[in-house]
């Protein structure tokens, strides 16, 4: 009877292990080759669960700040596919580049590294190395204006522009970093492809701190190898909206009662 009991706790044994998850990457390595400084280089590692049970992405650390990783995040079933996104800021950042990141997860294997590698040139330079066909086959970044005005803010306050990007080019448009004198103007959402033909919607943060009549440039990069492009913020900055509920009588500033 003990015998019988042992082979069956065996066999159990040999079942629970067999019943695992299994994440089969597409491959585990991406050359992106010349990226042009400035722009977030983007790698969409797709894999399959080749397994008999779901797998769970636990995360995902990427070698260097400079690399930010996403992933499926929700429970990945057999036969079903999952990504990891893998993100290179290349900004600031020219020449070659190898980078990591290790996927962590509940599969058969534990950990799988995947790596990014390419060339972060200077877009003269790049350009200057394209042939004229080349070039026509780039991607073209053209926004709906290159200036707001949002009039009279209050100090502190943090509001939103609105800019159409258009990709006006034949290969896919991939945004940047966008960086300016002030360090007052951030993302607050921004695609991170944009298909040829195809539009989308940026919306940058404008924290300006300073009072008085400001106007600011803020240069958005990408892989266009035309080069960046400018966009002007404007604004009055007063130190308290409020005030505009002072009118004056008789020379005299007086509030309302």
């Amino acid at each position: 009877m003990k015998q019988f009991a042992s082979l069956v706790f065996a066999v159990l044994l040999a079942v629970g292990a067999r019943a695992q998850g299994v994440i089969t990457f597409e491959k585990e390595l991406h050359d992106f080759g010349s990226v042009p400084e400035g722009t977030m280089a983007t790698h969409e590692f797709k894999f399959k669960n080749t397994g008999n049970q779901p797998v769970v992405i636990a995360n995902v650390q990427a070698s260097c700040g400079c690399t930010t990783p996403d992933w499926t995040k929700t429970p990945v079933l057999p036969g079903k596919s999952g990504i990891v996104k893998a993100m290179y800021s290349s900004a600031g950042r020219p020449g070659v580049f190898n980078k990591t990141v290790t996927v962590t997860s509940n599969a058969s294997v534990p950990s799988t590294v995947l790596t990014i590698k390419g060339n972060v040139v200077n877009k003269e330079q790049a350009k200057a190395t394209m042939t004229p066909a080349q070039l026509a086959q780039s991607p073209r970044l053209v926004l709906d204006r290159t200036t707001h005005d949002f009039g009279k803010i209050e100090s502190g306050q943090q509001p939103v522009a609105k800019f159409t990007v258009k990709n006006t080019g034949k290969q896919p448009l991939e945004l940047g970093m966008i960086t300016s004198a002030c360090n007052c103007v951030g993302y607050k959402s921004v695609p991170p492809t944009v298909q040829p033909g195809q539009s989308a919607v940026v919306e940058l943060l404008y924290a300006q701190r300073q009072t008085g009549p400001m106007s600011d440039v803020a240069t958005l990069s990408s892989n266009d190898l035309n080069g960046d492009v400018k966009i002007t913020l404007k604004a009055n900055v007063v130190r308290d909206l409020n005030s505009s509920s002072m009118v004056k009588e008789t020379n005299a500033v007086v509030p309302f009662k």
